[in-house]
């Protein structure tokens, strides 16, 4: 039996399809829990709305008699039932010791050692986002454990980094190749074996000797590798801005490839992320004429409440949040004469919005540049929610610091940004890179080597 917290369903408000043949049990201090969180526009508050609808559909026509025994989960319509949902009344613990019942996580655990001494023969394993919850369940005598059914990695370091490095030269691995040359591109037909078996679509093999190609088709047995010349790369002049090292360079690349409609930006403080996207996006929009516009988003603890507090429309109410797309635009005109005038003639001439998470949902974008700033503090659901807002000639850009990560109950591992990383790693439209640090101040490179 499988007890699910209240965070587990705004985390995933379709939890309950994901546990197989097992009965799924929702406490009703949670049912309250969702009641009182559901009022608002806040993002929180629509996945507590679809967490109840989904019950609803699960529940349909039940006596309360079957609900409290168990309804079967029906996932299709054609699809035979497998497990049963079910909801559990507060029910007292006649144990020698219980839990003061001031706090509704106390009011659950004191129901699932209720539920215990009910079914002496089952295990009841409480399910919960929250390290703390769990840590008093199992303080308790009740198991406890986190919510992995998002969690496509055991370690953070199997994510993609978007390249792989040959030591020496890369042809040194390669028993026999087909090149071909055709309008100034040339391309290498490979066999898919060994290191080349593990290659992504569109990550990059790069070696000592300065050779650097991308992975452009794959096949069963074979995979084509298209020549980029190293120079090339790294002279690739974007709105002013000129790559630091190769790893910004691969960035760019992808950012510039109209047929690549999804990329993902990880790496640390100072590695380039915002301003590599930002000069990619005004390039595409104001000189190339790609896109028709430019939409700035994120999440950060207490965008979602604070926004309609604070005074001004949208934009002026997200100007706070989205301060790292004005800093950045301000860094890539720093060298003007008057940096002030220049980032206001930009502002004004290329059309950057900058939307709320709260006005995403339901809205489709045409033709428009999404960059997602801050997505390692999304849920899988959240960036999905965003990702699906994408419409036709449109294109998203992921960025994030799997390191800093502020949401309570996410860790790198159940990081949106993590999910959509290893997801789409065999997307033909879509690429990631994780960029290297690139201090930016002789303070940066003191603090990261030494606190």
């Amino acid at each position: 039996m499988y007890v699910l917290d209240t965070n587990v369903l705004i985390h995933d408000p379709n939890a309950f399809l994901n546990f197989e043949e097992h009965d799924v049990i929702i406490p009703m201090t949670v049912l309250e829990e969702l009641d009182g969180l559901k009022s608002g526009k806040q993002s929180v508050a629509a996945d507590c709305r679809q967490a109840i609808r989904t019950i609803d559909r699960l529940l349909g026509d039940a006596s309360p008699k079957d609900i409290e025994k168990g309804v079967p989960i029906v996932r299709a319509k054609m699809a035979k039932p497998l497990g049963t949902l079910s909801i559990l009344m507060s029910a007292e613990h006649t144990g020698n010791h219980s839990l003061p019942e001031h706090l509704n996580d106390n009011k659950i655990i004191n129901s699932l050692a209720a539920l215990q001494e009910r079914h002496t023969f089952r295990d009841i394993i409480l399910v919960s986002k929250d390290i703390n919850m769990r840590l008093k369940a199992r303080g308790f005598g009740v198991q406890a454990q986190d919510y992995h059914n998002d969690q496509l990695l055991d370690d953070i370091d199997l994510l993609p980094r978007g390249y792989r490095k040959f030591p020496n030269s890369f042809w040194d691995t390669i028993a026999k190749v087909e090149t071909v040359q055709r309008e100034g591109v040339t391309e290498h037909t490979l066999k898919r074996e060994g290191e080349l078996a593990k290659l992504n679509i569109n990550e990059f093999v790069l070696d000592e000797q300065g050779f650097i190609g991308k992975a452009v088709n794959i096949t069963g047995t074979q995979i084509v590798i298209r020549d980029l010349h190293q120079h090339d790369l790294m002279n690739e002049e974007v709105w002013g801005l000129v790559p630091r090292d190769i790893y910004q360079a691969m960035a760019l690349n992808l950012l510039l490839d109209p047929d690549i409609h999804l990329v993902n930006l990880t790496g640390s403080a100072g590695s380039g992320k915002t301003i590599l996207a930002l000069a990619a996006c005004i390039e595409m929009t104001v000189a190339s004429k790609l896109y028709k516009r430019i939409i700035a988003t994120r999440s950060t603890q207490g965008l979602d409440e604070d926004i309609g507090f604070l005074p001004g429309t949208e934009a002026e109410k997200m100007a706070p949040w989205l301060g790292a797309i004005v800093d950045n635009l301000e860094a890539l005109h720093e060298d003007d004469e008057n940096m002030t005038a220049s980032v206001d003639y930009i502002l004004s001439k290329v059309p950057l919005h900058f939307k709320s998470m709260n006005y995403i949902r339901g809205r489709s974008f045409q033709h428009s540049l999404i960059i997602i700033d801050e997505s390692q503090n999304l849920t899988p659901h959240q960036i999905k929610t965003i990702i699906t807002r994408a419409g036709n000639g449109s294109k998203v850009i992921c960025l994030g610091n799997l390191a800093q990560i502020d949401t309570p109950y996410l860790s790198a591992l159940s990081s949106g940004l993590t999910y959509m990383t290893e997801r789409f790693k065999t997307f033909s439209h879509g690429g990631h890179i994780h960029l290297q640090g690139v201090p930016r101040s002789i303070l940066a490179e003191f603090a990261e080597a030494n606190l």
